[in-house]
């Protein structure tokens, strides 16, 4: 029976990107040795650093003056990075879910933290519009995709301070206009490739801004300067991101990628709104995420929600159970992730409908 990855992440993967990472773990670039056992500074694998930092360039469309690095320590790491690198007195933080909770903790080591909105009044299932942003604020941080409570920011925020964004799981679903940002970054094992490597995307500029003496391995120009090989990169899940870039190059870039996304994304709201057991948890179409869609039993029909998770994974869904927090279902539609997948989950949740 085919398996359907519905996985918040580590998540699924492109059949291109497993095949040549597969591959490539046995014999990387006809050396005869293994990707995983090659120095990271061989004329070898320094060409696959190089060409994926130039297809993120060119797929994002990044502008001149910025620099793309393959970090580690996920986007946990960056919520300390961030602010370390980058916030001199204060800064601005949109509160939309847990992680741009965590993030907002880290800042607080650094200075002034301004929570200029928050959606946990309603437990995160809406985005805040109304707020102001201080204009002597460093920077404004936000989480532009919210995994766990199924909320997007699909357009960047009209505000006068440079954007922060935690993109790590929308990063390359859609467009997006990369000079409004200081920095971007975004945890690999989402939308790019397997856990262990990290995507950041900094404005030079940005850095001569902070006084304070920041510790080599966490000083942004550390990595620059030595072109993400300032410690042993994470070189398999390096790798991996390069087949994804290149695998989405051959999609039609981000701009194609939109267009699929959305009527992945659209099938399943779509059945959603229609279907008389379930409930998006989300209610405003605006605020729903294209990549994680979240949704419960209708109030009728609560005792159903075992049920269902049975007979959803009997046909072959994975990974459909919703996160503790929000409790009912989430259907995380990354990428990688086949209409084939979301279409056969749709009449999964409708051959339930007829039955009950």
């Amino acid at each position: 029976m085919k398996k359907h990855n519905f996985y918040a992440g580590p998540s699924i993967l492109p059949e291109f990107t497993k095949k040549m990472t597969a591959e490539a773990a046995l014999n990387f670039a006809e050396t005869g040795l293994s990707v995983m056992e090659v120095s990271h500074r061989s004329k070898e694998f320094v060409a696959v650093m190089e060409e994926a930092q130039n297809l993120v360039r060119e797929l994002l469309h990044v502008p001149e003056g910025y620099s793309v690095l393959f970090l580690q320590g996920g986007a946990s790491l960056q919520f300390l990075m961030v602010p370390y690198n980058l916030m001199n007195k204060k800064s601005a933080y949109l509160n939309t879910g847990s992680w741009s909770s965590k993030a907002i903790k880290e800042a607080k080591f650094f200075g002034d933290v301004v929570e200029v909105a928050s959606s946990k009044d309603a437990n995160f299932n809406y985005l805040p519009k109304d707020y102001t942003v201080p204009e002597d604020a460093d920077y404004f941080h936000i989480t532009t995709n919210n995994t766990i409570y199924g909320t997007e920011i699909l357009k960047e925020p009209d505000v006068n301070v440079p954007l922060a964004g935690d993109m790590s799981s929308d990063i390359f679903s859609r467009p997006i206009d990369v000079a409004k940002y200081d920095v971007i970054y975004a945890g690999a094992q989402k939308n790019l490739g397997p856990s262990g490597a990290t995507l950041v995307i900094v404005k030079d500029e940005a850095l001569q801004r902070v006084d304070r003496p920041i510790p080599t391995m966490l000083n942004y120009k550390t990595h620059i300067d030595k072109g993400s090989m300032f410690n042993t990169p994470a070189t398999l899940p390096v790798f991996a991101c390069l087949q994804t870039l290149q695998w989405l190059k051959e999609k039609g870039g981000v701009e194609g990628m939109e267009k699929i996304n959305i009527e992945k994304a659209g099938l399943l709201y779509d059945e959603l709104d229609r279907n008389k057991l379930f409930v998006p948890t989300v209610p405003n179409p605006e605020d729903r995420s294209r990549m994680n869609v979240t949704f419960v039993m209708a109030p009728d029909y609560t005792e159903l929600e075992k049920d269902f998770l049975d007979f959803a994974t009997q046909k072959g869904m994975v990974g459909i159970k919703g996160h503790r927090s929000v409790g009912g279902f989430r259907a995380s539609l990354y990428n990688a992730m086949p209409y084939e997948s979301v279409k056969a989950l749709v009449e999964v949740m409708q051959d339930f409908e007829k039955n009950k």
